[in-house]
């Protein structure tokens, strides 16, 4: 069943949401070679609850880390260790906070030192078909339009989408209904309604869209060891359009980035 919002509500997922993302634009000054996940890991799970928040991936489902992060071939759910990022890896973090009653949900995919070209436009591409997917969070829309929107941007550059692992909705639980594929037909699945609250987040994958579980119960893989990446928004349906909860923005103020990208779908 999906749960709709209310505006008090959705006032209290934005704290929740601005909390993650405040998060990862902290990290994005620590990543950087020699740096290890686990030290992320520390300083993000300090950073949440300084800030009045708990790290709502720790424990759930048994997962032993506040954060998962995900290096090069790694899609997603990474637990972090004590090996050193090296210059020319890439690195997802996804976050969860879960604070006033309500969870946040959030992940970007960052480079370590210095990336080629052909890593960027990975970067590049999946952040894009993010944004692709957001623009079909409209009214009337369905789900199958947000995740027919990115497979379509990512298969034109010759990636692969993710097809076993989906965005969700999101609320009071992390995982609520509807399930949001990365990949479907238009016109085809639940109809989207003012009030409900997306996390959408496409893992793309440089080479095959395959992947392998791993026996650890949690980590991921591109079945070709090829590099992953993995960007993640949470998004609520206001007056017929998207909007987003959560921000990049602290990330790229950390980074010096200069983007506009958010601006037609700024909550506040």
């Amino acid at each position: 069943m999906i749960i709709l919002k209310t505006k008090e509500e959705l006032e209290l997922m934005y704290l929740s949401a601005q909390l993650v993302s405040k998060t990862l634009g902290m990290l994005a000054k620590e990543i950087k070679p020699g740096v290890t996940t686990n030290h992320l890991d520390k300083l993000g799970g300090e950073f949440i609850r300084d800030h009045g928040g708990y790290p709502a991936f720790l424990g759930m489902y048994d997962f032993p880390k506040n954060l998962c992060i995900s290096p090069n071939e790694q899609v997603v759910h990474g637990i972090p260790n004590d090996i050193p990022l090296e210059d020319g890896d890439i690195v997802s973090v996804d976050c969860g906070v879960y604070m006033n009653e309500f969870y946040g949900d959030h992940a970007y995919t960052f480079a370590v030192g210095n990336i080629d070209e052909e890593t960027e436009k990975l970067l590049r591409v999946t952040k894009e078909s993010l944004y692709k997917g957001i623009e079909q969070m409209r009214k009337g829309n369905r789900i199958g339009d947000i995740g027919y929107a990115i497979q379509q941007h990512c298969e034109a550059e010759g990636y692969g989408i993710v097809k076993e692992l989906v965005g969700h909705g999101l609320g009071r639980e992390m995982h609520e209904d509807p399930q949001v594929p990365n990949y479907g037909r238009r016109g085809t699945g639940k109809k989207l309604e003012n009030g409900i609250v997306l996390a959408i987040e496409p893992m793309v994958n440089m080479g095959t869209d395959k992947v392998k579980f791993h026996k650890d119960g949690w980590t991921v893989t591109t079945r070709d060891n090829k590099y992953s990446a993995h960007y993640e928004h949470d998004v609520c349906l206001v007056e017929g359009e998207p909007k987003l909860l959560s921000t990049f923005g602290y990330i790229y103020e950390a980074l010096g980035i200069e983007s506009d990208e958010e601006k037609p779908y700024l909550f506040k």
